[in-house]
């Protein structure tokens, strides 16, 4: 198994002698969301989940990213939910980054510990629970799934990434590589979250320009990050937000590797009508 480290908030408040000038920034391409900004005062809470507390660091807004949300859970000893997800038409991942928890659904427990995933399909009962003496934080992306006729559903998937042996990508000599938890093939799929990483030194060498929204969480390391026009130095507990079409490279700064979860929306046809209220 790969030895791994993931960041993860913890909250706090600064003092009173902390300057205000940080990385934040939002644009109408981009939004970088450094980790000093998650804080014990822009936490939010959700109903049916107790000993929880949750950071949102994306929702959907029009004329921005506008397929997914995205939150960092951190949940107390005892604490979860039986009734986690409201909402029928959303599917799930979860992504553990400190800690464990113990996922139950069609009568089977799971227990994810960090590296652990979770694919949640749409529609499925399922519930969480800390049962362990210590807090688990995990990242929990959330979409409406976009059904098609003649595909049937997607299966619930659980691995961790340690035991998943990462797609290099091709001529770069092992320096990027991308960890994938489902089949990129399978287009029952409209939503893949993967890890990229990035050894140091190694770059992505060209503007991506894409359709595919993205949020971009550092699990570890840092690097700068080419972001529309800008250049933007990043590490590891930073988040990035893209709307679609928004040029992106990177270089890993090193001493370490470059890490990050990615959100990205796929296979599906593009909405030519506006939806009906």
């Amino acid at each position: 198994m790969t030895k791994t480290s993931y960041f993860a908030p913890t909250g706090g408040h600064p003092d009173q002698t902390q300057l205000l000038s940080d990385r934040a920034v939002f644009t109408d391409a981009y939004a970088v969301i450094p980790k000093g900004t998650m804080r014990d005062i822009v936490t939010s809470f959700l109903p049916f989940w107790e000993g929880t507390r949750l950071w949102v660091i994306s929702r959907p807004l029009s004329g921005f990213a506008e397929t997914f949300s995205q939150y960092i859970m951190e949940v107390q000893p005892g604490g979860g939910s039986d009734k986690p997800e409201s909402d029928p038409e959303a599917q799930g991942v979860l992504f553990v980054v400190e800690g464990s928890f113990e996922l139950t659904f069609n009568g089977e427990t799971h227990t994810l510990e960090e590296g652990g995933y979770a694919y949640l399909p749409a529609g499925m009962d399922w519930t969480l629970r800390n049962t362990s003496e210590q807090v688990t934080r995990f990242h929990w992306v959330r979409k409406a799934y976009e059904a098609v006729d003649g595909l049937d559903l997607p299966d619930p998937v659980i691995a961790n990434e340690k035991d998943i042996a990462p797609n290099v990508m091709p001529d770069t000599d092992g320096v990027w590589a991308t960890t994938r938890f489902v089949d990129p093939n399978d287009l029952r799929h409209d939503m893949h979250v993967t890890i990229v990483t990035l050894q140091p030194g190694g770059v992505i060498p060209f503007c991506e320009t894409h359709v595919m929204e993205h949020g971009l969480y550092v699990l570890e390391g840092k690097a700068v990050y080419r972001l529309n026009q800008d250049w933007v130095e990043v590490e590891a507990g930073d988040y990035m937000w893209l709307r679609a079409f928004c040029p992106q490279a990177c270089y890993a700064g090193g001493p370490g590797p470059f890490r990050y979860l990615l959100y990205k929306d796929v296979n599906r046809h593009m909405k030519l009508k506006l939806s009906k209220s």
